[in-house]
């Protein structure tokens, strides 16, 4: 069985208040952001992650020719000895806002697009807002299937999972 664990992006999220340095906080959209040049790489936010979805990172990253080509234009790479987690996509999220702003309307539904949902071969991730109840994100996960991870621990995940739909085995006629 294999459940892909990112960061939960929880409400009452452990990882935030451990931090001496305030590198890890809470943003506007509700996700849980970290700013890496902050970060002092004490490892108290990926130890109190009760997902353990907070990586250190314990190398300098040098990318030959042509290699570096490869990396992500928007997303920084974050250097040696700095706690790294899921954005949730932030420079997409920011992208998706500056776009619908220039065409002078709101973000829509579907206008963002996470790269992990983006790269997903079974179209099984879906991103959305979930204070707006018509969005297909908020839809799901209210959904009789939706569950959260570790939902006993209190942390309000904001990453709601589907299980499985399994028929029910057929009465034996007789």
């Amino acid at each position: 069985i294999f459940l892909p664990m990112l960061c939960q992006h929880c409400e009452v999220a452990p990882c935030e208040p451990v931090c001496p340095v305030f590198a890890a906080y809470r943003t506007d959209e509700g996700l849980n952001g970290q700013v890496y040049n902050r970060c002092v790489g004490t490892r108290y936010c990926g130890n109190n992650c009760p997902y353990e979805v907070r990586r250190f990172n314990w190398f300098w990253w040098e990318w030959p020719a042509p290699l570096e080509v490869q990396l992500n234009p928007d997303v920084t790479v974050r250097q040696l000895g700095v706690m790294e987690k899921c954005t949730m996509c932030l420079q997409r999220i920011i992208a998706g806002k500056d776009r619908a702003r220039g065409e002078n309307r709101a973000v829509r539904d579907g206008d963002i697009v996470t790269a992990c949902q983006q790269t997903c071969p079974t179209q099984a991730i879906t991103f959305g807002d979930l204070k707006d109840g018509a969005s297909r994100a908020s839809k799901l996960a209210r959904s009789p299937r939706g569950y959260h991870v570790f939902e006993e621990l209190g942390t309000r995940s904001a990453i709601t999972y589907l299980k499985k739909v399994t028929r029910a085995p057929e009465r034996a006629r007789g």
